[in-house]
């Protein structure tokens, strides 16, 4: 019988099961992140002062999904918004709602702090987690620019 699925702060000792997962999103999204990048990012979700989160679905012992989040200011809004930057989910995992279950552990975490906007984007050609996105959340509508310094 297998064990519920366990929603939860990714934890130091996680690092070894997040990698892959880290890998296979970046794999994904067709982008090479250097190492000291990555070891940077796992420190950040661990350092107090920093305003970036990780989150992991567990199953059985097993990490089977992340979510990367941040809270930063907003000129409309007194109080920060959340974004949420990273959701992966293993190959051979999804289907099962893990996604969905991390989005709203985001969503609960940036209630509890206060932020009333949780906000991400996705690829235009992501269909699959499109469809998911679409029973979770509205389209802004908005369209992102990017300009590499």
């Amino acid at each position: 019988m297998s064990v519920t699925l366990k929603i939860r702060s990714a934890l130091p000792a996680d690092f070894a099961q997040w990698l892959p997962l880290w890998e296979g999103y970046n794999t994904f999204y067709q982008r090479t992140v250097p190492a000291d990048v990555t070891r940077m990012t796992w420190s950040r979700f661990f350092d107090a002062y920093e305003p970036m989160h990780a989150v992991v679905a567990e199953r059985d012992g097993r990490l089977l999904g992340l979510v990367h989040y941040l809270f930063h200011r907003n000129t409309a809004m007194i109080a920060p918004t959340c974004y949420l930057q990273d959701l992966f989910t293993a190959a051979e995992a999804r289907g099962q709602g893990i996604g969905r279950a991390l989005i709203e552990a985001v969503c609960e975490r940036a209630t509890a702090s206060g932020s009333p906007r949780v906000y991400w984007m996705t690829q235009e050609s992501n269909a699959t987690a499109r469809k998911l996105y679409d029973q979770v959340a509205e389209r802004s509508g908005f369209i992102q620019y990017r300009r590499q310094l």
